[in-house]
């Protein structure tokens, strides 16, 4: 901010109000587009980072449901009795929800990254654009 304070040739104090008005102008529309465009950069990464974690939590609820088909077939081969097919079925479905639990994971950690949607940077780039700029109009007044 401090660079498009003085970016005219002339001190602040011998330009005219038109002169100051049209550059004020120009400063706040340049500062909006500024902060909209780092709100949007800001929102499209939280936006990615919750899209990523919704498909994580999509696979761990497919490997859970893998997990429990399993499950049922180790139930179904251990009722026939057959020794070495149910307990490899059971290895099998343990690993799937152990894969499931650890998408699940991955998938809670990317979400809570994404949240809350509210562009932070850009709140606090916001803050102290309203500061300097109420400072610099308060100074002027004094001055």
């Amino acid at each position: 901010m401090a660079d498009v304070v003085r970016d005219s040739a002339r001190p602040v104090a011998e330009q005219s109000t038109a002169e100051l008005v049209q550059r004020a102008t120009e400063q706040v529309s340049r500062l909006v587009r500024d902060e909209l465009a780092l709100a949007r950069m800001e929102l499209a990464e939280k936006g990615r980072h919750a899209g990523i974690g919704v498909g994580l939590f999509g696979g761990g609820g497919a490997m859970a449901l893998c997990g429990l088909g399993v499950l049922v077939a180790a139930a179904v081969l251990g009722l026939a009795l057959v020794i070495p097919a149910w307990a490899a079925a059971l290895v099998v479905a343990g690993a799937l929800f152990i894969l499931a639990g650890l998408f699940a994971l991955v998938g809670r950690r990317q979400v809570r990254r994404a949240v809350p949607p509210m562009p932070s940077a850009t709140a606090d780039s916001l803050r102290a654009d309203v500061r300097t700029v109420a400072s610099a109009v308060r100074d002027r007044g004094q001055g």
